[in-house]
């Protein structure tokens, strides 16, 4: 369910699954299975994942069950008005 979604969050970040491992401090093969859904996911793990690719709004969007690209239209929103 969410390994496509962190492959794609890693793949946005332009690192490779090594890299992803050492900033995680996970195994590249923990990598591997998390993004082909072969090994549980914990929530402390995708935040970690999202803070390391610099995508929390795709965390967020999932939590609140709503497409990627409509929050990062609101946040833009908010932002030119707030700015």
């Amino acid at each position: 369910m969410f390994g496509p979604v962190l492959k794609q969050m890693r793949k946005d970040a332009c690192m490779s699954q090594e890299e992803i491992a050492e900033e995680l401090h996970i195994a590249r093969s923990s990598i591997s299975k998390l993004e082909r859904d072969q090994l549980e996911l914990k929530a402390a793990d995708l935040l970690s994942w999202a803070n390391v690719t610099q995508a929390q709004e795709v965390v967020a969007a999932l939590v609140l069950g709503i497409d990627v690209g409509i929050l990062q239209q609101a946040l833009e929103m908010v932002t030119t008005l707030v700015g």
